[in-house]
């Protein structure tokens, strides 16, 4: 099987876990703002695919770019960068 050479991805929060073996990842970025030149917050949400149900809202993942797996999934879950702090059980 042949993967991208270069994909592409990136660091997001957990927004959602609610559908089966996917999550929805809200990503940030900061651009400048070409007039004012402020920096100005700008996300946008990815659905990537989570295969073991790992992930809880709250969660820092990374995701990568791979094929199309649904109408709206084309991301893949790479890793858990930093669990949400919770208290309890994360069961």
């Amino acid at each position: 099987m042949t993967e991208a050479k270069n994909p592409r991805s990136f660091v997001g929060t957990v927004v959602s876990n609610l559908m089966d073996k996917t999550i929805v990842v809200s990503v940030e970025r900061r651009i400048q703002h070409p007039l004012y030149k402020k920096y100005i917050r700008r996300s946008k949400k990815f659905h990537a695919h989570d295969a073991e149900n790992a992930c809880h809202i709250g969660d820092t993942v990374r995701i990568e770019e791979c094929r199309p797996l649904s109408k709206t999934k084309s991301w893949r879950l790479v890793k858990i960068v930093a669990e949400a702090v919770v208290e309890g059980d994360r069961a």
